[in-house]
């Protein structure tokens, strides 16, 4: 399959601190790519970066053939337009309903007849399994349900990338596995190609046809699930596993913690008679 996205070289800054440093990736058309990775790697920021949001200081992203970073204000809204977004606790809109919520992308970028928007909305919330959950509020739905609305509207315009920015964030475990089950379901059936940016390594890892692992601003590891668990890299398997011990600090800045150890040591000896 052709590249949906390539990025390749990225090197992006926040100010003083440094996020990528030569980042490179691909996703492959009609995948469901993973990104992975500790807590502050820049995982947002790249989907920031492959929306146009901010741009790279050097490097490329690619994304649909075309260089974001290159692009006119009129033709990135228009790539824009092929891309669904479903945000990390969905972002729906609390003074209208459901039926509002869904509609709201089609309002904005097509003129349709009102039966047919109707029949189009309709059509994605039984895609999500809440067809009949078009006349309530966003402050009388679970978390789960929130999140399949705002995962209908994501679809509602047909778009050929899907990213997910933490999709399992604060879900209980059966809405996870029913927005798990949905990420797959609706990437073959539609034919999109999805990019699933999350830290919970047992639920995308399920789904994931491929998976990057990103530390340090740049990708340290990649490759199918079942490979990556059987990696022997250190931060790798930290990662995988889920554990607290390893090359990932539990303190931040890491390298200042660790030379006030060995200050505090230095002193405590120093002091001792």
């Amino acid at each position: 399959m052709p590249p949906v996205v390539e990025v390749r070289g990225v090197r992006y800054s926040a100010g003083s601190r440094q996020i990528f440093d030569g980042l490179d990736l691909t996703v492959r058309q009609g995948s469901i790519t993973a990104v992975m990775g500790p807590s502050g790697t820049g995982k947002t920021t790249l989907l920031r970066l492959l929306t146009g949001q901010v741009f790279a200081s050097a490097g490329s992203v690619q994304v649909l053939g075309q260089d974001v970073a290159l692009l006119p204000r009129a033709e990135l809204f228009a790539l824009r337009r092929r891309m669904g977004m479903l945000f990390q606790n969905g972002a729906l809109l609390t003074d209208i309903d459901v039926f509002e919520n869904v509609a709201f992308p089609v309002r904005e970028h097509a003129r349709l007849p009102e039966p047919v928007l109707r029949r189009l909305v309709l059509m994605k919330l039984e895609a999500v399994g809440l067809r009949g959950a078009e006349k309530l509020m966003p402050q009388e739905l679970s978390g789960g349900m929130a999140r399949r609305v705002a995962l209908a509207r994501a679809i509602v315009m047909d778009p050929e990338v899907l990213i997910y920015d933490e999709p399992f964030v604060g879900l209980d475990p059966v809405s996870m596995g029913i927005i798990v089950q949905l990420i797959k379901r609706l990437n073959d059936a539609l034919g999109i190609t999805s990019i699933v940016v999350s830290h919970d390594v047992p639920e995308v890892g399920s789904i994931a046809d491929y998976s990057y692992l990103l530390a340090g601003g740049k990708v340290i590891a990649q490759g199918t699930t079942p490979e990556l668990n059987a990696s022997t890299d250190p931060s790798v398997r930290q990662f995988m596993q889920g554990t607290s011990d390893g090359p990932v600090s539990f303190h931040y800045p890491a390298d200042d913690y660790v030379g006030a150890l060995l200050d505090a040591s230095d002193i405590g000896r120093r002091a001792r008679p």
